[in-house]
């Protein structure tokens, strides 16, 4: 769907709503940002950046498959935002699981933690 306007969305009535919240789940949203020793994709990225880079994407893979981090989304805009994760874990799990990253043990990598609700099912299409 493409969108035109409010008047296209589908109607919800508040019991519609209500009911919706009533199986919300608790997730944890993972807000990844540059570090200091970040560098920008291109021809000045030095290959130890570069290898470990491939490392953390290789981990993030592994993350999703088993179920961890289900919505992975990297981001090169240059905004200093590098990339979104949502975790099917709780706050303290994810800062262990961040803790262990190549990427932000290299200081390339720094990240925000928040708890969230979503509701289960929810994907991207």
């Amino acid at each position: 769907m493409n969108f035109t306007g409010d008047s296209d969305l589908p109607m919800v009535t508040d019991e519609q709503l209500e009911a919706s919240l009533k199986h919300t789940k608790e997730y944890t949203v993972l807000i990844l940002k540059a570090g200091p020793k970040f560098e920008m994709p291109g021809p000045d990225r030095t290959s130890g950046v570069t290898k470990i880079i491939w490392e953390h994407g290789k981990r993030n893979s592994a993350l999703r498959l088993a179920g961890l981090m289900p919505i992975v989304c990297p981001i090169a805009d240059g905004s200093g935002v590098t990339g979104v994760g949502i975790f099917d874990a709780a706050p303290d799990e994810v800062e262990t699981i961040m803790a262990a990253d190549p990427g932000v043990q290299a200081g390339l990598f720094s990240y925000d933690i928040h708890p969230a609700r979503g509701f289960p099912g929810s994907m991207l299409p």
